[in-house]
């Protein structure tokens, strides 16, 4: 099981220097307290920053860690049951409802849903599906369940976890290609897809970020495992 090389924040920023090698992006929203999170930003799960950041627009509050090596991006990883910087702790204790971006491996373009608000959880997947995109039940291992984990500290106890494939994420950038400078150049998909995202919460919430998430009784098939399915993306293995 790979993990990175630090169990908290503090350990990490006592060996990287912010601004060259990670880097910390938030905003708060006066009228939502809706968050979008991505604490595996910039190199360690490609495309996560960008994609969080789309989807919170100027409405939706934004966490963004990023990764900013030339390589070795993945030792900056903390597990999201571990995750405590200050700043992503305060707004997700501040926020209500959570979407949580995370890269996952696979070479198969597809989406693994999990964390406790599974009201929210569902209506996104359901409006993926809806949009074209494949949707499946995130295995233990992604599932994002873990009531530590960064995405369920709402002030509801509860949020959403999204794992998208390598595939999936490079379909959203000119030519597959997730390097950082190509990350600018971004598909239709990539727009679809944040696009369903944001229909999904308008239809979930009562006032975007506000309100108690409805019901929604749709079941999708858990994810199922592909021995020898391997990615060439930086999050394979690894636990959230």
């Amino acid at each position: 099981m790979t993990t990175g090389l630090y169990t908290s924040y503090a350990d990490l920023a006592r060996h990287q220097i912010e601004g060259v090698d990670y880097q910390r992006t938030w905003r708060s929203s006066q009228c939502s307290s809706l968050l979008h999170l991505a604490i595996h930003g910039g190199g360690i799960e490609p495309g996560t920053s960008e994609l969080s950041s789309a989807a919170a627009g100027t409405i939706n509050d934004l966490y963004v860690l990023e990764a900013l090596k030339p390589a070795g991006n993945g030792n900056l990883h903390i597990t999201a049951t571990r995750f405590d910087e200050p700043q992503a702790l305060a707004l997700v204790s501040a926020a209500s409802h959570v979407i949580s971006w995370h890269g996952a491996a696979g070479t198969d373009p597809a989406t693994y849903v999990g964390g406790l608000d599974y009201a929210l959880r569902d209506r996104i997947a359901l409006a993926l599906v809806q949009a074209g995109f494949t949707v499946q039940l995130a295995a233990d291992d992604l599932d994002g369940n873990d009531p530590a984990n960064i995405a369920n500290r709402s002030s509801r106890n509860m949020g959403v976890q999204l794992e998208l494939t390598t595939a999936q994420r490079q379909a959203f950038f000119a030519g597959g290609d997730l390097s950082r400078p190509n990350r600018v150049n971004t598909t239709a998909a990539f727009t679809t897809y944040v696009q369903a995202v944001q229909h999904a919460v308008t239809q979930a919430l009562v006032t975007a970020g506000k309100g108690k998430a409805a019901e929604l009784p749709v079941q999708f098939a858990p994810m199922l495992p592909a021995p020898g399915h391997v990615s060439s993306g930086p999050a394979a293995g690894r636990r959230r």
